[in-house]
């Protein structure tokens, strides 16, 4: 029997990126009030280069649907790898508030990315390494 947890952890992760994303572009669940000075200082920057936040969206807009769907699982994956680590690392140093959700994503994303049939696969051959592979092969040889 065909467990249902990647599908849910997908489905979860799909929408919090989709829906997220959205808000970036049509502003329907309202910025908090007070924020930190750092982070308010930060999120400034981003608006004000006028092409990042745009294309940050954009990208979680894409990615979550994709996820949503289930086409293209491995590079959405990938594509939002780093955009995970960065939300972490700013709520992290900016604004711990967001921290426990930011958690929760993360921990969505690696189960996706390396513990979960069929997209484990695909995530671990993209960052295998051919020089450890060929280390191993020879070494095997030699033995024999």
């Amino acid at each position: 029997m065909k467990t249902k947890g990647p599908l849910i952890a997908r489905w979860i992760l799909g929408l919090i990126f989709f829906v997220f994303g959205l808000n970036g572009f049509f502003n329907f669940i309202p910025m908090p009030e007070t924020m930190p000075e750092k982070m308010a200082t930060f999120m400034g920057g981003l608006m004000a280069s006028q092409y990042f936040f745009p294309l940050l969206m954009g990208s979680e807009v894409v990615c979550g649907a994709l996820l949503l769907i289930g086409a293209f699982v491995p590079l959405a994956l990938i594509v939002l790898a780093p955009i995970i680590i960065n939300i972490f690392l700013t709520h992290a140093f900016l604004d711990s508030s967001g921290l426990p959700m930011v958690i929760f994503i993360g921990l969505l994303e690696i189960y996706l990315a390396f513990f979960a049939q069929p997209y484990s696969a695909i995530v671990k051959q993209i960052f295998r390494c051919p020089m450890k592979e060929k280390i191993s092969s020879k070494s095997a040889n030699e033995r024999t």
